[in-house]
């Protein structure tokens, strides 16, 4: 498989803006806040980009939490069949995504079409901050949509289990979440604090320019060589809170060159549902 380049995984603002009009684009707006889950729909309907629909974290873009499951697991092949062809999607259409928050959420809808097999879907960088930034217009209002027949196929999205992230793991394990979490000197969302011993910690933040959008190619190889190494076809994997911005460093990874890395979806909130898992404290980092 080639390796993506930069314009395979992410599109640009005033690239997305020149395709405005194109029967087979699709938008989808994916603004989520954890703490107010109603707020990104709120906020979609107040203004989003010409043509965008909402997927929603919680409904579209999860399946139902059980007690053996993180906050956000993976919805089974079927239901994410009916969400993106209920959202107009099917073989022919390119998918952009976009949120408020530099990716951490759209991230999460990039990877779950990519796990489905449908890799014509990219990242808007910089988000709706980059759009707003040149003046771009703006809708309101439920966006109408002509539903299409989404087909799934296996895609190159590989997810693991909390099995395969166990002691005995042989390939890397990153940690996106903010490093007071890693480091369980704070856990706001949670129900207990730290990580999973021999995981490492790489904020899906550092992998950001100032304004929101990825750093180039070589600036995300210096925050990722010091855990990974030199082989870019060494197996890997991510995680973080839930299992969303685990993908946010999905795309770093690739942009980096290095292979695309296995997902643990369950990830933290999953790993702590078992009282007989370890659980580390401290930097963690080798």
């Amino acid at each position: 498989m080639s390796v993506p380049t930069r314009q395979d995984l992410l599109t640009d603002a005033d690239e997305l803006a020149n395709s405005l009009g194109d029967p087979q684009l699709r938008i989808l707006d994916c603004r989520f806040d954890l703490m107010r889950p109603a707020a990104g729909r709120a906020a979609w309907l107040e203004a989003h980009i010409p043509g965008a629909v909402y997927a929603d974290l919680d409904k579209d873009l999860s399946g139902p939490v059980r007690a053996d499951t993180g906050r956000h697991p993976l919805p089974e092949p079927e239901r994410a069949v009916e969400t993106f062809s209920r959202l107009g999607i099917d073989g022919g259409t390119r998918v952009v995504v976009y949120d408020d928050s530099s990716g951490a959420i759209a991230s999460r809808a990039w990877w779950l079409l990519r796990w489905l097999g449908h890799p014509e879907v990219t990242v808007l960088d910089g988000g709706l901050q980059a759009w707003r930034s040149q003046d771009l217009a703006l809708d309101s209002g439920v966006q109408e949509v002509v539903r299409r027949n989404f087909v799934a196929s296996p895609g190159v999205a590989r997810v693991l289990s909390s099995r395969e992230v166990g002691a005995d793991r042989p390939f890397a394990l990153i940690d996106a979440r903010d490093a007071v979490r890693f480091r369980g000197e704070s856990e706001p969302i949670d129900t207990k604090a730290g990580h999973i011993p021999g995981s490492m910690n790489l904020p899906f933040v550092d992998c950001l320019r100032e304004d929101g959008t990825w750093r180039d190619a070589r600036a995300l190889r210096r925050c990722l060589q010091p855990l990974l190494g030199d082989d870019e076809s060494a197996p890997w994997a991510v995680m973080c809170g839930s299992g969303v911005t685990a993908c946010h460093l999905a795309i770093s990874g690739l942009l980096a060159g290095y292979r695309e890395p296995g997902v643990y979806v369950g990830s933290w909130s999953e790993w702590i549902r078992d009282p007989s898992r370890p659980i580390g404290s401290g930097p963690g980092n080798r």
